[in-house]
């Protein structure tokens, strides 16, 4: 009896052993994708960083300007006056269309 105790805890011990070796390799594999990750964010938000670099050098108002004297003849483009804008509740939007009643829709479905 005692050798079969002795067998099971052995086993038993064996089996978490196991268990605890796949665990770590797990872990560490984990660990590497999120570093991994971690680096590809990085870069991407050095990326991110370059590109709004370009835009601010690409809108800068100088060059802007020189397009559109360059261009004026082909687009039109004019300088924006503060008059042109207006608040979005003085656009007169068409009313949407009445739901139909009840009985209306019954009657038309028959």
């Amino acid at each position: 009896m005692r050798s079969l105790t002795y067998l099971a805890c052995v086993l038993l011990v064996m089996g978490l052993a196991f268990w605890a070796y796949r665990e770590n390799y797990r872990t560490q594999a984990a660990i590497g994708e999120m570093s991994q990750l971690q680096r590809e964010i990085a870069g991407l938000r050095e990326d991110l960083g370059v590109l709004r670099a370009e835009w601010a050098y690409l809108n800068r108002p100088d060059r802007l300007r020189e397009l559109v004297e360059l261009n004026f003849d082909r687009l039109q483009l004019l300088p924006q006056e503060s008059g042109q804008v207006i608040d979005l509740g003085n656009i007169d939007y068409p009313k949407p269309p009445e739901p139909a009643e009840d009985g209306e829709t019954a009657a038309s479905q028959e």
